[in-house]
């Protein structure tokens, strides 16, 4: 009579569980089960308890619940997991379970107890947030290399044809000017001011398609570009600037060069504007096909928390680019330490690395 009372206590203290909830013994043999397990077995009480997984779950569920109840009768640790298997409708559902050691007064392991949640709106939803962040991933790709279509393209007309016009002119303006007599008194200074307008113009011409797209990149490649981008900022800058190439004999293809050169133009442009280094040091190595770049200040270092806009994005479009390649960014950094950006970069292209929810 005392064992009747106690497994009804038992059902009755499960049955205040909403989810799957179950008792057994050493032997993996069920004590007590609730109605929401009896449910989805579709079995009375006394057809489940005494029994043993094998004899009333499919082959290949019941082998794992056996393995996974004996991990925890033989590790005394909790155990947690999530399993596909068939609901009541028939249609596949997903459920996360989590069994855990039953102690007797002197610590000795009797049995298990376990719940099973049914979590398949969760697992939807966070299916449907990842292939939404795979969507938004894909498009960032394809908007930046857009862009950077884009920039080669204005880049190279402003070279080509707007930079011609303006070298003509400038030609055509030294002519008139060595050919203006003394008498022309007041119009000389007017052709010289103009020569100078055309020089600057020129420089400015120059600046301003390398900014959108620095056309070494393309013609060159990415160890003059970068030799040449290091060049400029320390030129145009305090910077003290140490570039180290382990190999500078080797070609990198399109993407590759654009998101190094891209990473190390962000790093350098937030160094000048936000850390008030005086040195910097960028190192590329190669180690098993793939491109490592180390971008090394001596700065400040980042703030905490806040940091402004420009600079965040700054970081995320890093991030992003070493992300399409299927590489990736880190970015170390204490407050008056300095700042120190690791990128790796897959030289034959990878998947984007996938999004893994907690």
């Amino acid at each position: 009579m005392k064992s009747l009372d106690t497994q009804q206590q038992q059902r009755a203290l499960l049955d205040n569980i909403p989810d799957m909830a179950w008792l057994k013994d050493r032997d993996c043999r069920y004590l007590a089960v609730n109605t929401a397990y009896l449910r989805v077995l579709g079995l009375s009480e006394k057809d489940v308890l005494g029994k043993m997984p094998s004899e009333i779950w499919p082959p290949e569920i019941a082998e794992v619940y056996l393995r996974t109840d004996r991990a925890v009768l033989k590790s005394g640790r909790r155990r947690r997991y999530e399993e596909s298997r068939r609901g009541p409708d028939g249609e596949p559902r997903w459920f996360e379970t989590i069994k855990s050691p039953i102690r007797d007064e002197s610590g000795h392991i009797i049995g298990t107890v376990g719940i099973s949640r049914d979590i398949s709106e969760r697992k939807a939803a966070e299916d449907e947030l990842v292939a939404s962040r795979t969507q938004l991933r894909a498009l960032s790709h394809y908007l930046q290399t857009v862009r950077e279509e884009e920039r080669a393209h204005i880049a190279r007309e402003l070279h080509d044809e707007l930079g011609q016009t303006l070298t003509a002119m400038k030609m055509d303006l030294v002519w008139l000017r060595e050919r203006l007599s003394a008498d022309n008194g007041a119009l000389k200074p007017r052709v010289e001011r103009l020569v100078g307008l055309a020089d600057r113009s020129v420089t400015d011409l120059q600046r301003i398609a390398s900014d959108l797209r620095p056309l070494m990149l393309d013609e060159l490649g990415l160890v003059s570009a970068v030799h040449w981008l290091t060049d400029t900022v320390a030129g145009q800058s305090n910077l003290n600037i140490n570039l180290s190439f382990d190999r500078e004999d080797l070609t990198y293809g399109p993407e590759v060069s654009t998101a190094a050169f891209r990473i190390v133009q962000e790093a350098l442009t937030n160094i000048v504007r936000h850390s008030g280094a005086r040195h910097v040091t960028i190192t590329a190595c190669h180690a098993e096909d793939e491109l490592h770049i180390e971008i090394v200040d001596d700065g400040c270092g980042l703030p905490p928390t806040a940091a402004s806009p420009r600079l965040h994005h700054g970081l995320l479009g890093m991030h992003e680019r070493a992300n399409m390649l299927g590489g990736s960014v880190a970015v170390e950094s204490a407050p008056g330490g300095g700042t120190r950006v690791r990128a790796s970069l897959p030289l034959k292209q990878r998947p984007a690395a996938q999004e893994v929810l907690p």
